[in-house]
Parts: C-alpha cells; structure tokens; sequence
C-alpha cells in the first residue's frame, strides 16, 4: 500500500539461535522489534538517557530520526525508520507515497518529520487500515497501549536504536552487513533481559526475497 517493491520483505524472527537466525534470508537491513513498556523498562529508559546526555555519543547525521507524537503509530514508524534508512536499497513504485514522504521529510528535524506525518494522508489512512485488518478491536488513537514498535538498522557501519519515545538514536556499536542481523538480536536480547518474566517479545527482519 506504501509503494515499495516486492522483492523486499518482511520476515519473521522466530528463535534468536544462530541455527534458526541461518534460515532468515540474506541480506537483512533492519530488524523491527516488539516488546512490552513495563516499569523496568521506564526506569531503564530514563536512565539511559540520563547517561547518554552526561557523556554523549557519536551519531552520524545520515541516520534518519523522527519523533513519534501519534499514540499507538509505533509500528507505522518502525517502519519508516528500517525503510528510511535504507532508502538507497529500496525500489519504490511509482507514484509512492512513502517515498515522497522520505523526499519531503529528509532535510526536517525529528520534530519537524513527526509534525509532517501528522497531515500526511496517505500514511495515515494506510496505518489506520492496516491497524483494522486483525481479527481483534483495534485500539483507538487515544488508548493506552503497552506494546511498542521500534527499528535496528545499520547505518555507516553502525547499529542504531530508533524509537520515536526517544530523544536521539541510540548507537549500540558497530556491525557490518554480514553481522548486522546476529548484532541486532543481541540488542534484542537485552531488552529481554530486562524483563526475563515477560514473554511478549518478537523480532521481524526487513530482508531482500
């Protein structure tokens, strides 16, 4: 519905083992992560930021960002960001509206970019009928979910955290092509870590059929 080609796809993470992670096809260039905001993680997240304020960090200023001010669109820029960043890979169709969105919003702030997705409508009306195509009640705009969408990508040799709740990416260190998806699942692994009784966790890969 967003105008991007079909060779792409999105590709479930069942296990995080290195025998499963081999079946998930090659290349993988961001990986979508689904996991519960429990008070751990709040408590955590504060922290981090706190931490990442005092003593800085390197972000390269390709690396695209927007801010989620939208309640429950978590999925819907998840998915901006794995595909925003790797818009040079990408085949869009012609005529897409997530690729005049990219167009529009490159040279925005993080701000700017969330303001902009909230006028734009074709993103919107996507969202909005994705979100209804389950089996169950969709929530409302305004309901209190707490589940939450965010995107790994590699940028410039770098894997950064992209979530919308956030300041600023979060850089996790280096990866490369080859790595990128086993260095994402570690990143995963330590959000489950945080909450070793929460079992609500799945990670899907953005990966070339």
């Amino acid at each position: 519905q967003l105008g991007i080609h079909p060779d792409w796809q999105f590709v479930d993470v069942y296990g995080m083992e290195p025998e499963l992670l081999s079946m998930v096809p090659r290349p993988v260039c961001a990986v979508l992560l689904l996991f519960p905001i429990t008070e751990k993680y709040e408590t955590f997240r504060t922290e981090e930021e706190e931490r990442i304020k005092a003593k800085g960090q390197d972000v390269k200023s390709s690396v695209y960002f927007m801010k989620q001010t939208i309640n429950n669109a978590c999925g819907t820029i998840g998915l901006i960001h794995a595909i925003a960043n790797n818009r040079d890979k990408m085949n869009f169709e012609t005529n897409s509206s997530l690729k005049k969105f990219l167009e529009d919003s490159l040279s925005m702030t993080p701000e700017e970019r969330a303001k902009y997705l909230e006028t734009y409508e074709a993103i919107r009306v996507t969202h909005e009928s994705s979100a209804h195509e389950g089996q169950t009640e969709a929530p409302s705009i305004d309901e209190k979910v707490d589940l939450h969408f965010i995107a790994l990508v590699n940028v410039g040799g770098h894997l950064y955290e992209l979530d919308g709740r956030k300041p600023f990416p979060i850089n996790h260190g280096e990866t490369s092509d080859d790595s990128f998806l086993e260095d994402a699942i570690e990143v995963c692994k330590k959000f489950m870590e945080r909450d070793p009784e929460e079992l609500r966790f799945n990670a899907i890969a953005l990966s070339a059929a």
